[in-house]
Order: structure tokens, then sequence, then C-alpha cells
């Protein structure tokens, strides 16, 4: 009998125990229900609906039509365009994005030092991250490199003469003026650089500069490999970004001249919204997801034989 509600009372406890884990889970999934709803509803849900369409004809005005592997055919074998972006983008992020990191590294230097106003300063130099995608500051670079704008009065101002340069309708200019761009964003990565800078240990700068080391010696023995963890990150982040360009492109050049500022999101863009070629915009959109997987895999891969763990006792 004794044995019976000891039984009793453990069964007793279990089932309550259970219950209480039961009510934490569901309480679990009422706080994080509104981001599941809407990650499943405007993630997920899209993505499979994008995947289906990337098989068919589909204008937006008409049901789909399956075609199956056609709109990937076709984008591979009878549409220069397609490679034209592709090669715009590729050169993009392979210019943009060192010149961005270092240029925010730099910055993230002089900043590394204590002086009064430090916060102020490096907020100010954020602005141009914030703004630098929107539509006004977009507008005022495309008056800034105009025929007319301030960047060739600046130049006549200097001694050079008279400008006509109309740098954003120039072949050999335009990809370089949204490059600039791009650099002047450098806000986001030079805070993230900051922070990494830090945390790096005073004791070894002093121990290097006892030793009789110089700036550029401890630069690139102690900053550097100390740093290799912030770098990796800054460097997948604005891969991923480089690729995804878009908003520059459509409002300062608007994919020209001559399709030199073509970037793939862009002629995405055109083909599901001005051409509605939905179908084969949606066939893009999973070939870019696998180009930016693909890079960012290389840029993982590659890592290990340059990021610096220091928990890890080296590389």
């Amino acid at each position: 009998m004794s044995q019976l509600r000891t039984d009793l009372s453990t069964n007793i406890k279990t089932i309550s125990s259970r219950k209480k884990v039961v009510m934490k889970n569901i309480a679990g999934f009422l706080f994080i229900s509104p981001w599941l709803i809407g990650f499943i509803g405007f993630v997920i849900g899209p993505m499979i609906a994008s995947f289906y369409l990337s098989f068919t004809s589909y204008d937006m005005l008409t049901s789909a039509k399956w075609v199956g592997l056609k709109n990937y055919i076709s984008m591979f074998t009878d549409d220069p365009r397609f490679w034209k972006a592709l090669i715009v983008t590729l050169k993009f992020v392979v210019i943009a994005v060192p010149l961005k990191l270092a240029f925010a590294l730099f910055v993230a230097m002089l900043f590394n030092t204590s002086h009064k106003g430090q916060g102020l300063y490096s907020t100010i130099y954020y602005v141009p991250s914030i703004l630098g995608g929107s539509v006004a500051v977009a507008v005022m670079w495309r008056l800034l490199f105009g025929r007319d704008g301030a960047v060739n009065a600046m130049l006549e101002g200097v001694g050079l003469g008279i400008i006509t340069t109309d740098w954003i309708n120039s072949p050999d200019y335009a990809l370089s003026v949204i490059i600039l761009l791009i650099v002047w964003q450098f806000g986001a990565p030079m805070l993230i650089f900051l922070a990494g800078l830090k945390n790096i240990p005073k004791e070894l700068y002093e121990a290097a500069a006892v030793d009789g080391a110089g700036f550029i010696s401890r630069f690139i023995k102690i900053t550097i490999p100390m740093l290799t963890p912030v770098i990796f990150f800054n460097l997948v982040m604005q891969t991923i970004h480089g690729f995804m360009i878009f908003t520059q492109g459509y409002l300062i050049t608007g994919g020209g001249p001559l399709d030199e500022t073509l970037f793939f999101s862009l002629y995405l863009y055109e083909s599901a919204f001005e051409y509605f070629k939905m179908g084969y915009a949606s066939a893009m959109a999973w070939i870019m997801l696998l180009i930016i997987a693909f890079f960012t895999a290389v840029i993982f891969k590659t890592s290990k034989s340059w990021v610096y763990y220091e928990s890890e006792g080296g590389r």
C-alpha cells in the first residue's frame, strides 16, 4: 500500500512537471508567434511561391503556365543582358567591398583614441550609412555628379579648366560614381571595426613598442591578426549587401549608360515589373541566392586559414 502511494505521488509530480513544461512552451510560442507568423507569411511563403513560379511563364495578368527549366535555360543561353548584369555586379562587389572595408578600418583607427567628443564624431560619420540608401541621397548624388553638378564646379575651382564630363552618363565613370557612394557609406563597418579595435589588449602594443616595433609592424602583426574575426564578419555582410545593390543603380543611372550599371537586382526588377516576366524574374532570384550562397561559403571555407580566434589558440 505504501509503495502504491509512493508511485501515485511520483506520477502526480511527473504529470505536474510535464504540465508546467507544456505551459512554458505554449507561453514561449505565444510570445514568438508574431515573428513566426510574419516569417512564415512573408519569408517562407513567398520563397515557396517564387520557387514554383521560376518554373512557369507568368505575367501577373494571366494564370501561370508550367514551362519546366525553360527560364533557367534561356537565362544562361539566350540572354546577354543576364550575363552583363552578372558581370557588372561581380565587378562592383570585387571593387567596392574591399575599398569600403579598407576606408572603414582607416577611419576606425583614427577614432581609436581617447579624445573629447569621440562619440559625437562617430555618430556623425555613421550618418551616411543611415541615409546612403535613401532616395534623397541618391538623387543628391545624381545632381552632384551631373554635367552641371558641384563636382565639376569644384574641379574647375581648383584650376583644372572647364569640366563638362557628365559622370553618371559616361560608360567609363558611371560605375565608379556608384562605387564612390557605397564607399561613402562606411559608417556601419567602421563602428564594428572600432569595437573590435577597442577589444585588442593595449599590453600587446606596449610590449611590441618596447621591442622596437614600429606602427606598420604593430599594425600587421597585432592589429590585423586580432581583428580578423571582425574583418570576416564585415566581409560576409558587405559581400551579401553588395550583391543586393539596387536603389543606387535604379535612381542614379537607371542601369545605364549602355548597361554599365545594370546590377543583377536591377535587371531582376525590370524583368518582373517592367517586362512582366515574373516567372523569369523568380528564376533570376534563385540564381542570385545560389551565387550569394556560393561566395559566402567560399569566405567561410577560406576563413580557417586567415581568421585568428584567441580562444582557439590561433588559426
